[in-house]
Parts: C-alpha cells; sequence; structure tokens
C-alpha cells in the first residue's frame, strides 16, 4: 500500500468512527499516531451531613494506527481524581491506569428517576466495530503484552512453588 493510500485508510478510518461516535458522549481526536476517543465517565458522587466526595474520572482510548498494514493497537488511559472533605480534613487524589482496562460504572437515585450506567467495553466494541467495517486489525499494545508476559511468568512461579512444596512433602 503506497503512503497516500495508507493515509487515506486512517482517515476513512477515522471518519467511520466519527460517524459512530456522533450523538454520543464520545469526543474523537487526532494525535501523531492515529486518534483518541474520551469520555468522561459519570461517578457516583456522595454527601453526608459533615462529608462531601467528588470523583472526576475521564477514559480516553487510545488508538495508534499503522494503516500501511491496516493494523490498530488500542490502550485505555483511565485517569481519576478524587477530593473528599470532611471533619477530618482534605483528601486529594490522582490516579493514571494505562493498559486495558474493563469495567462498569452505573447510578441511580434511590426513585429509580435517574439512571447512568458506563462501560468501558462499549468504547472498544465502538472502535472495533467499525475498524472491523473496513478490515482493519487489532493488534496487542506492549503495555498489554508485558501485562500478558509478567501474568505468565507469575502463573510459572506459583507453579514451580507448589511443585517445589509436594516434592518436600513426600521426601
Amino acid at each position: 500500500m503506497t503512503g497516500a493510500n495508507s493515509a487515506g485508510a486512517a482517515d476513512e478510518l477515522y471518519a467511520h468512527i466519527e460517524t459512530a461516535a456522533a450523538g454520543t458522549p464520545y469526543r474523537m481526536c487526532r494525535t501523531e499516531r492515529g486518534f483518541d476517543l474520551t469520555v468522561d465517565v459519570n461517578v457516583p458522587q456522595w454527601r453526608m451531613l459533615l462529608i462531601r466526595r467528588r470523583v472526576t474520572q475521564v477514559h480516553t482510548y487510545r488508538v495508534a494506527l499503522r494503516p500501511e498494514k491496516k493494523i490498530f493497537t488500542m490502550t485505555d488511559v483511565v485517569r481519576t481524581v478524587e477530593y473528599e472533605a470532611g471533619l477530618t480534613g482534605v483528601r486529594l487524589g490522582k490516579a493514571v491506569f494505562v493498559g486495558r482496562s474493563l469495567y462498569v460504572t452505573s447510578r441511580r437515585a434511590v426513585d429509580g428517576s435517574d439512571q447512568y450506567t458506563f462501560s468501558a467495553g462499549e468504547g472498544h466494541h465502538l472502535i472495533r466495530g467499525a475498524a472491523g467495517e473496513l478490515g482493519w486489525r487489532e493488534a496487542q499494545p506492549a503495555s498489554v503484552k508485558i501485562a500478558a508476559g509478567f501474568a505468565i511468568l507469575g502463573g510459572l512461579g506459583a507453579l514451580a512453588a507448589v511443585i517445589a512444596v509436594a516434592i518436600v512433602k513426600w521426601l
């Protein structure tokens, strides 16, 4: 595939996902290597008599494209900021998660009048669906490959420990 055709494939994918995200809370933004699909997650908030807690969370699906091969990688970047004020003082916290994130958050008013549900899988499906329709394939990002490697290494370590304990008990 030539450079012009590669750029055209990337533009076509971007436009396809932008169309699929129209009318949703998702926002698109081009990046140097592809694009970001971002959504503000409505995290349940609570307030008690003398305590107030506020959490803001932004979920970004960072998509890197290799248009010459029609391959994309998707990495979740979840930014969370927490604020809590009460009798014991003020607590602030910030966390950033990078990798693959699968979670669901929901909120419902006691009387059932206000309902909200967010699933991290929705953005994954939106991107994969549009990419699949255009013949793109997904490759795992480095962060997911590294995590899988550590999981396998940990599993092998646990298996070796079980075998060692079994041998010691047998002797």
